[in-house]
């Protein structure tokens, strides 16, 4: 390992900024923003605040204002962009009344159509797009268990967008009088060493608690251009048919069936507490664990493909799974953590060939995102991935990703620069952001505290053992070598915080990103959880070169 040190306010790093408004902020840390070329850092871990409300980890109820249809059957609502080429965006809604109970009939698509109109001016739609729709059923051949079938499900691809430019839109069905209130987005602009979105949100599990609207309205705060979720999105598999549901998923079931229930009814209420800011602000997602939600003939991940329009086809993947896109000068990688990651599928073939073709002169900055982490010191998820991260983390590393930013562990931990559990100047910086809010609540204790460290055998994945089998571990260098677990905050965990909140990215330039962490019990416009400058060193790193790396 390296020498890890603390930064320095004698230690001054300049780099201009006045390139965006932000309001005044106080870092937690001192009045100084370190930058990674400080690192790396001494581990801190930050003692847990007692002002963190846990009890507001309860479900918002059914009737809330937030999460209850607001619109006649046949007009849109849960409306969600979301980015495809930097010319085009999807625009995605849900018309008619999802069903539930013993037996459901699903609606037709084509009774409704599928249009979005839009142009540059307020009232003025001198374009018109259209689109495809579907519904999904959740049925179960089981006594006792209510059945689902969604409302129409809408997809419009709409292309030849001018970059940087503010469009006015509504969706719905021109020809039944059933059109949206009028709503806008503005695009971002065109992939470029010099352009970037002002702030980009990162949210990770976020759910359908009060600690989730808490991270929502900070998020709406931050007014962020482009918003990305790291999985874990409604916790629908965490409830029974019935709606009873809680955090320990045994103590509600209450049906002795071979396939785990879940409340798809939440899918709904998710996506209507989520709209104020999906309907005006492209957002992306990958999925996670609870959206795995087993069906009959071994179905998987159902609500999530149908739901989510996201630019598989054109970034090459043919599926939602894992995907990537560009938002101006910076490449994001959508890896599926669910699904196939050994060297030999189609998700890594798909992943190098990707890499492979980023221009880094074109998009200087490449981020990686996953559900679940490769590095994570807390006891909730320890080493869960580990297969997943023996068989990516060269790739990551040889083609520079600067970023990879996880969910799945319900708190937040900033990485030194890592790869192979040895620090490397030149490796990504990871970043857990798994704090959304939801009904599971937060990960507290840390796998370095005594009796908190599992057993290797539990910490395998045991859902998706079949994707790599069982995988030998990297055990621990340094104070506790030889060991499963360090004895002290590992040397690459940086700094750690169980705590709700939200992540911005503010990219100043070509080779400085500003991150900055907002917890939830502070104020947002005076207090920062944590802030760094990740800095990329293309002279020095050779794997972040300029030019196209072709193979």
């Amino acid at each position: 390992m390296g020498v890890f040190k603390l930064f320095s306010v004698s230690h001054l790093f300049l780099v201009p900024l006045v390139i965006h408004k932000r309001l005044p902020l106080v870092f937690s840390g001192g009045n100084r923003i370190p930058s990674t070329l400080d690192g790396p850092f001494v581990p801190v871990t930050i003692p847990l605040d007692p002002s963190i409300r846990l009890s507001a980890s309860q479900d918002l109820p059914q009737y809330d204002p937030r999460v209850v249809k607001r619109v006649a059957a046949i007009y849109p609502e849960q409306i969600f962009l979301s980015l495809s080429t930097p010319d085009a965006m999807w625009v995605s809604w849900v018309t008619g009344d999802s069903q539930i109970g013993p037996k459901v009939t699903p609606l037709d698509p084509s009774s409704v159509a599928s249009v979005v109109v839009y142009g540059t001016r307020s009232g003025n739609y001198t374009h018109m797009a259209y689109g495809k729709s579907e519904v999904y059923s959740q049925t179960y051949p089981f006594e006792g268990v209510l059945n689902y079938t969604s409302g129409i499900i809408h997809h419009v691809h709409i292309t030849g967008l001018e970059p940087d430019t503010q469009y006015y839109y509504k969706c719905g069905d021109p020809f039944l009088s059933a059109m949206s209130t009028e709503l806008q987005f503005k695009t971002l602009k065109l992939p470029g060493p010099s352009n970037y979105p002002q702030h980009i949100g990162i949210v990770g599990d976020l759910g359908l608690t009060y600690n989730s609207t808490s991270t929502f309205d900070h998020l709406l705060l931050n007014d962020p251009d482009l918003w990305l979720l790291l999985g874990d999105l409604s916790y629908a598999n965490l409830y029974i048919t019935n709606g009873t549901g809680a955090s320990d998923y045994g103590k509600a079931f209450g049906h002795s069936t071979p396939i785990h229930e879940t409340y798809q009814p939440r899918w709904d209420m998710w996506q209507r507490m989520v709209e104020p800011l999906t309907s005006r602000v492209p957002t992306m997602v990958i999925e996670g664990n609870h959206e795995l939600e087993q069906q009959i003939d071994n179905q998987t991940f159902v609500a999530y493909k149908a739901r989510f329009a996201v630019p598989s086809e054109e970034s090459g993947s043919g599926t939602s799974m894992y995907y990537s896109f560009d938002a101006g000068g910076i490449h994001f990688v959508m890896i599926g953590s669910y699904v196939n990651y050994n060297q030999s599928g189609d998700q890594y073939a798909w992943l190098e060939k990707d890499l492979a073709n980023v221009n880094r002169s074109v998009t200087p900055w490449l981020i990686a995102i996953t559900h679940a982490p490769w590095y994570n010191s807390y006891r909730a998820h320890y080493r869960e991935l580990e297969c997943m991260r023996q068989q990516m983390e060269d790739l990551l590393y040889h083609y520079g990703v600067d970023v990879s930013f996880n969910g799945h562990v319900h708190a937040y931990e900033r990485m030194n620069r890592i790869y192979n559990y040895n620090y490397d100047p030149c490796a990504p910086v990871y970043i857990t952001v798994g704090d959304g809010g939801n009904h599971e609540n937060l990960a507290i204790p840390h796998a370095d505290e005594p009796g908190h460290c599992p057993q290797p055998s539990a910490t395998v994945d045991s859902t998706f053992l079949h994707l790599s089998g069982y995988c030998g571990f990297n055990f621990t260098s340094g104070p506790a070598s030889g060991q499963f677990c360090w004895d002290r905050q590992p040397d690459w965990s940086a700094f750690r915080d169980s705590s709700f909140g939200h992540g911005i990215i503010e990219v100043v330039n070509s080779t400085h990103l500003l991150w900055t962490w907002h917890r939830n019990q502070d104020a947002y416009d005076q207090v920062v959880g944590d802030q760094v400058y990740i800095v990329r060193q293309p002279d020095v790193c050779t794997n972040k070169i300029v030019d196209t790396i072709q193979k």
